[in-house]
This record gives C-alpha cells, structure tokens and sequence, in this order.
C-alpha cells in the first residue's frame, strides 16, 4: 500500500469512508431505528391505520372527507375541516394555501379572465354552506350576505371618496352596502383595474357563530381532528340524520376527544374518523 501513488491512497481512503457511512448510516441506523419503532410503537409506526370490518379505512393521523354518491357532505357524518393538500387531504400534497389576512380582493371570472377567491371569500362561502347545513347563521365580521368577502376600492386612494366599488360582488349583484361616505356603491366588473384604489374591508355588525376551523385549513392540510365547538354544531344534524338521541351523540363526541398535550398545550380536539366509526357501531 506504501508503494501506492498518494493521489490513489486518499481516494481509496474517502472510498472506504463512504462505505463504512453508507453501512451504517444506511443500513444500520434505518433498521435499528424501524425495530424500534415497530416494538415501541406499532400502530403509529405503521401509519395509524383504522379498520373497519377487516378493511382499512383511513388513518387516524390523516383527516379526509366525507361525502355522500354526488360528491355532497353526507348529512349522518361529521365533515372535516377544510384541507389545501392537493385536492384534500393529499399526504402527497400537505400544504397550506399560503394566502394571509391581506388577501382580501377576488379576481371576478369572466372578461377573458379566470376567477380567484381571496382568502376572505374562501372563509366566507365556507361559513355560508356550513350554516345552511348546520341550519345556523353563516354570517361573520368582513362578509356579505351573499359570502363573499365585504371589501371595497375606493377611490381616489386619497383624499375625498368619489367612487366605491364592491369588488368581491360581480354584477349584476347588488352591493352588500348601498353608499360609503356618501358616494354610491357599485357591484364589481370582470376585467376592469381597480389596483389603483384604496382597499377598504367592511366589518359590520355580523358575529361569527360557525368556528374558525369550519372555515380554514390546517397548515398541513391533513389535520384529523376538530374543535369541540364544531362537532357540537354538527351534533344535532348527525342525531337526526341517523335517528339517535342527541345526548347519545354528545356522549360520543365526548368519548373521541382528546385532551390537551401534556395538560396544558393546545385544545381538546376530536378526531373525526374515529367519531364517525364510533357513530356506526350504534
């Protein structure tokens, strides 16, 4: 080996390096690691899987919907919150929408141009549909009656308002306000420029009674579990839906609710899939 060319020993030496990292980074390490997991923790090593009848149906970690032949919330289960992943609750896709509070203004469709809902409107027309199934108010602060979101441009940006429009309204909608500051409201036109105007979100008096996470997607888009308030709000429909006393399906939110991680950190949460098992062993 002494005999051996220098450049050849520093290459033989970095090639036994790489194989001895390559055993035991992988080879080594990934097979202690799974045993380890497989013994401690068997069923969330696997993925958490749930059966029903012998048959996989989901898992406990991963939220999904649940519809009924027409692709609609099947009235006698309760429905997840909304997901972003892909076309939902795609582990292949996990991601949030990345839209914030500033994303306020649509893109109207037509005019050559492809609609956009803001975020706003997407929180609104979800609290919309979910007040008309849960047979409550859908209505909240920043929305139209109509749900969308309650935003106008004014203009000129400074100074005295001499025009409004509600940009999230298509015409020929009528406008959620009749006159801002003394000046007309007008519905909103597709493909007509409205940057140059000042962004004005319209609070009204409306108070949210469908809860935040009806409405918005988790950062993963995959979250399994929902507020205790939500599934409350779905409690009665799933109780008539199926014909079960409502305390009986109160008892069972009950039972699937998980407490708050270590005691203190975060909510008490309900994972939907189990609850909705639990409601067709009854």
């Amino acid at each position: 080996m002494d005999r051996l060319p220098s450049w050849l020993r520093r290459h033989l030496a970095a090639l036994r390096a790489l194989l001895v990292l390559t055993v035991i980074t992988g080879v080594i390490y990934p097979l202690v690691a799974t045993g380890v997991a497989q013994a401690l923790f068997n069923d969330k090593a696997n993925g958490s899987l749930v059966e029903k009848d012998g048959k996989t149906v989901g898992s406990a970690l991963i939220g999904q919907s649940f519809t009924d032949a027409d692709g609609d919330p099947a009235g006698g289960y309760f429905q997840s919150r909304p997901s972003a992943a892909g076309d939902g609750y795609d582990p292949t896709s996990t991601s949030a929408s990345n839209l914030g509070p500033e994303d306020v203004v649509d893109t109207l469709a037509g005019a050559g141009q492809e609609g956009r809902q803001s975020l706003l409107t997407q929180v609104c027309a979800r609290s919309k549909a979910v007040g008309e199934r849960e047979g409550v108010s859908g209505a909240r602060p920043y929305c139209t009656p109509d749900g969308v979101g309650a935003v106008l441009k004014v203009f000129p940006a400074v100074g005295t308002p001499t025009r409004a429009v509600s940009v999230n309204q298509a015409c020929p909608a009528t406008p959620f306000i009749a006159t801002w500051q003394g000046v007309r409201v007008e519905c909103g036109r597709p493909g007509e420029d409205y940057s140059a105007g000042r962004t004005v979100p319209v609070r009204g008096t409306a108070t949210a009674v469908v809860p935040p996470d009806a409405v918005t997607a988790s950062g993963s888009g995959l979250d399994p579990h929902i507020s205790v308030a939500y599934a409350e709000l779905q409690a009665p429909r799933v109780a008539r839906e199926r014909g079960l006393p409502l305390e009986r399906v109160r008892t069972l939110i009950q039972e699937n609710t998980t407490g708050r991680a270590l005691g203190f950190m975060g909510e008490p949460a309900v994972n939907v899939l189990e609850l909705n098992l639990a409601l067709d062993r009854n």
